[in-house]
């Protein structure tokens, strides 16, 4: 089986550069790079026929040629050569690399020193070198940053800024982060490796993990390109970095089960497609040159060990390794714990109790010792690959048990004993998700996939195919009954700055900020957190686009509400000074409402200002005289309230 990774080949900086090249050699124009355009030296080549020349410097380009500059972008000095020369020219700089020149020049320019992570020797870096102003450092890793910490020791107290190259190891940036935030007390850190050499970096890490065999597709001196080479070789041994279909090592490809395919973001689709088609044909026909089958495999092991095939038998006694078997003959039949479960946690005793019959294969007679060793574990493999082909071919749901966990994905043991290698990717309905809460449970899933011949057979499978259509079915009831208004009991599943993120069952929606507290407020979690239990009401729905907006807030608990039911004008309550003005005093009512004492309606006395009498924190008598809640205006008077005549004890 072979697997291209989804993020492979051009990134959208480098794609963007190709498009505008392509777009002024269409035009006819004569195009000129600075530099290769992308590293990779068959699209050169290819560029180069169609009359696109390479100049090292802004001087090196002819007379009404138009200049490209790559996504890698140049320096400061550059640019003003170019601008300096009248050269009519096109900026293909990636966007993240714009961003990362604007920081460095920003904060070079307050007197920061700037520290990049990356190659400094690689054209992106320089170019960001190029918009410093003032001291600056490189280091490549680690260890570098810590020899440089070492070295330059009053680095620690000054005020730094970091930021990385877009394609700089997404492990080594977090390694030097740690060392950053302890002994760098002062750094402004940003980070600054792109997003898609981010994914690109996870997601060949995955796939190596889960291969027998990888191919890296990319130039040779393409710094992403050998970085992915160096993160799949740490997963998977047979790791193999090429730039075109002629490097493909045929031989090892056609021994390998599952191969991985990624590229570097300077690869053309059409050289990872013709890599992936020249593999595709050459394990064809190797997987069509074998005639083998698991029978006859299976066949000749049991005639090696001098096998009378099947027997029926009667458990007669259990030990914490073996299962003793009456077979009807004289030697006594023996099962190792090995041979009657393919799950490595079991126990003999959970499996089998005596009385059980069992059907069971011989492996080895022993006239001497007068035993004859049986498995339930090769008969159950034969019944149980029979049953996970036709559960592939029909994509029915299997069930079974969670055995194990790794780096790669779990293992799911079948009710027939089968193991069953289901992906990270493919075990919860979310990337990313923990997979040891899985460990020990039971699940169900299809196949998506078997490979391998005889003994080598694998079956792969997904638990998540079966969470999208539990999940699809609940969509469907949930669209066919909602409407605006409607009122569900839901779980808070995420937080974000805007909002919070309720699972009102099986389909999410979303609580606006706004919609969170009739106080405001600046993040969600003043209010709710995740895995609470929250009521909330149907705003409004977009069936089109799958959106659903939810209410939480109730129209009982809005404090204008209240006031009007509770604080009617001409109320008389105690309220909280909260802030204090040239014209008046503001004071709170109740939570969320504040009301105006005007500077002539503090005191009888004539007053400078409201601070000659009242303070901050400070309770004070008011009566309401006005409310305006068109406006949300209210008016309060503290001389009013000596105004109110006081109630004697008869009334």
């Amino acid at each position: 089986m072979i697997t291209v990774a989804k993020t492979a080949g051009f990134c959208f900086g480098v794609s963007r550069a190709i498009n505008i090249v392509e777009k002024l050699v269409s035009e006819g124009k004569t195009v000129c790079t600075l530099g290769p355009i992308i590293h990779n030296p068959q699209m050169v080549k290819d560029l180069a026929g169609r009359g696109v020349m390479i100049a090292d410097t802004p001087e090196d380009v002819k007379d009404g040629g138009t200049l490209v500059i790559r996504s890698h972008g140049v320096s400061k000095s550059v640019m003003d050569k170019i601008k300096e020369l009248g050269i009519e020219y096109e900026d293909a700089t990636c966007p993240f690399v714009l961003k990362i020149h604007k920081i460095v020049a920003e904060h070079s320019a307050a007197g920061e020193i700037i520290l990049i992570a990356g190659d400094e020797n690689h054209p992106e870096v320089k170019g960001i070198i190029g918009h410093c102003t003032g001291e600056y450092y490189t280091f490549a890793n680690k260890d570098e940053l810590v020899d440089l910490l070492k070295n330059n020791s009053q680095l620690k107290d000054k005020l730094l800024c970091i930021v990385s190259q877009t394609t700089f190891d997404t492990k080594e940036w977090k390694k030097s982060l740690k060392i950053l935030q302890k002994l760098c007390t002062n750094a402004k850190i940003f980070v600054t490796i792109c997003s898609a050499t981010s994914d690109r970096q996870s997601e060949a890490e995955l796939l190596a993990g889960e291969s027998d065999l990888m191919i890296v597709i990319g130039g040779r001196h393409s710094s992403n390109t050998n970085k992915l080479y160096h993160i799949c070789k740490e997963k998977c041994d047979q790791t193999y970095l090429i730039e075109t279909a002629d490097e493909i090592p045929l031989s090892a490809a056609k021994k390998a089960v599952r191969i991985g395919i990624t590229a570097g973001a300077s690869t053309p689709a059409s050289i990872i497609k013709e890599v992936l088609v020249t593999m595709s044909d050459e394990i064809k026909n190797v997987e069509e040159s074998k005639d083998e089958n698991f029978a006859e495999l299976l066949e000749e092991s049991m005639q090696s060990y001098n096998t009378n095939g099947k027997v029926h038998g009667v458990v007669v006694g259990v030990t914490p390794t073996e299962v003793r078997v009456d077979v009807g003959r004289k030697q006594t039949g023996i099962i190792p714990l090995d041979q009657l479960s393919n799950d490595p946690n079991a126990k003999t005793e959970d499996l089998v109790k005596i009385g059980d019959e069992l059907d069971l294969i011989i492996m080895r007679t022993n006239d001497q010792e007068g035993t004859i060793q049986l498995s339930q574990k090769i008969l159950d493999a034969q019944k149980g690959w029979d049953e996970i082909l036709e559960a592939y071919e029909n994509k029915t749901i299997l069930h079974g048990t969670v055995i194990d966990v790794n780096k790669g994905g779990v293992i799911a043991l079948t009710s027939n004993g089968v193991r069953v290698f289901i992906p990270a990717s493919q075990a919860t309905a979310n990337r990313g998700a923990d997979l040891e809460s899985l460990l020990k449970t039971e699940v169900d899933f299809r196949i998506i996939e078997t490979t391998g011949r005889n003994n080598k057979r694998r079956a792969v499978g997904s638990i998540r195919s079966v969470l999208d259509d539990e999940r699809k079915k609940k969509e469907e009831e949930f669209w066919a009954s909602a409407e605006e208004g409607k009122v569900y009991n839901g779980v808070v599943k995420s937080l974000m700055s805007y909002g919070a993120f309720v699972d009102i069952g099986g389909i999410d929606g979303m609580v606006h900020i706004s919609e969170l507290s009739w106080n405001r407020i600046k993040h969600p979690s003043e209010v709710v957190n995740v895995g609470d239990q929250v009521e909330v009401y149907i705003k409004s729905l977009d069936r089109e686009k799958g959106k659903i907006s939810l209410g939480y807030k109730k129209t009982e608990d809005n404090p204008w509400e209240i006031l009007k039911n509770q604080y009617p004008e001409g109320t008389v309550c105690e309220v909280e000074i909260v802030g204090l003005t040239t014209f008046g005093a503001f004071a709170k009512i109740i939570d969320g409402i504040d009301g105006l004492i005007h500077v002539s309606q503090i005191s009888n006395d004539r007053i400078e200002k409201p601070e000659d009498v009242l303070s901050v924190g400070q309770k004070v008598s008011v009566k309401i005289t006005a409310i305006d809640f068109d406006k949300k205006r209210i008016s309060l008077s503290m001389k009013a309230v000596d105004d109110v005549p006081e109630t004697t004890e008869e009334e």
